[in-house]
């Protein structure tokens, strides 16, 4: 499994078994982390991973997620700096899916047993991830998701890969399966807009700039995996459109 296969299977794990993972494959999971290049290079970010395996840190359970790693992520308090975590995070995650290792965000939780804070970095969000107690992933069409028809406004007939692109982008997870995400189509591009709430009820919204850098790290690995040349851009031509309540973010476009 790679990660472009881990798209369509992975899903949220909350049950996991207290074993310990080998030291090299937490060496692996760091290693790999700084590998991963943001949407922003200029933000600077960290992780830490902490070992749970005994059950110490009961304090981290207000999700009722009980694992035996949890893994905190650090980054500059910048612009964009939430788009970038999710970015980032939602590529680290699919990994431990290709090692056979279950993972869920947890959004409202920080490492109050340990640094919240690391020089000028703060923690951002945490995950839980580990050997899961049962299936840490399921079939595409267990999915919980909006259809494509729910989610976009086509201008144009689209491509395969724009087609390909978009169905990747519709299973990307989102805190409370929100999906903020909507897409304007047309044949060789994808323009991404934010839904906007009306309701403000139990953080809703809170977490949407993460939920669109998850979606967009969806995006990125299909498009190397159809080897496609392309670029994720924030068009100032449009950006002062919005359509039915959402919010202009950025577009996906094939070089030409």
């Amino acid at each position: 499994m790679n990660l472009y296969e881990a798209i369509f299977l992975r899903k949220s794990v909350r049950n996991y078994e207290m074993e310990a993972l080998k030291p090299s494959l937490l060496t692996e999971i760091k290693d790999y982390c700084k590998q991963i290049e943001g949407l922003n290079p200029g933000i600077t970010t960290d992780i830490s991973i902490i070992d749970n395996t005994k059950g110490q840190y009961k304090r981290v359970h207000l999700l009722g997620v009980k694992a035996p790693y949890y893994l905190a992520f650090y980054s500059e308090d910048k612009d964009k700096a939430m788009l970038n975590a999710g970015y980032i995070l939602e590529q680290l995650a699919l990994f431990l899916c290709t090692k056979g290792l279950g993972t869920c965000f947890l959004g409202n939780v920080k490492p109050k047993f340990g640094n919240t804070n690391k020089g000028n970095m703060k923690c951002m969000i945490m995950m839980a991830f580990g050997k899961s107690r049962g299936a840490h992933t399921r079939k595409p069409s267990e999915a919980k998701r909006m259809s494509l028809q729910e989610l976009c406004v086509y201008k144009e007939v689209p491509r395969q890969w724009v087609k390909q692109l978009l169905e990747a982008a519709r299973l990307a997870p989102s805190s409370m399966n929100s999906q903020p995400w909507r897409f304007v189509v047309y044949d060789n591009r994808i323009h991404v807009f934010s839904k906007k709430h009306n309701i403000t009820y139990f953080g809703m919204g809170k977490y949407d700039e993460f939920n669109l850098g998850v979606m967009f790290s969806h995006l990125m690995i299909v498009a190397e995996e159809l080897w496609l040349d392309w670029d994720l851009i924030r068009l100032e031509d449009i950006s002062h459109k919005n359509f039915s309540n959402c919010d202009y973010v950025m577009s996906a476009v094939l070089r030409t």
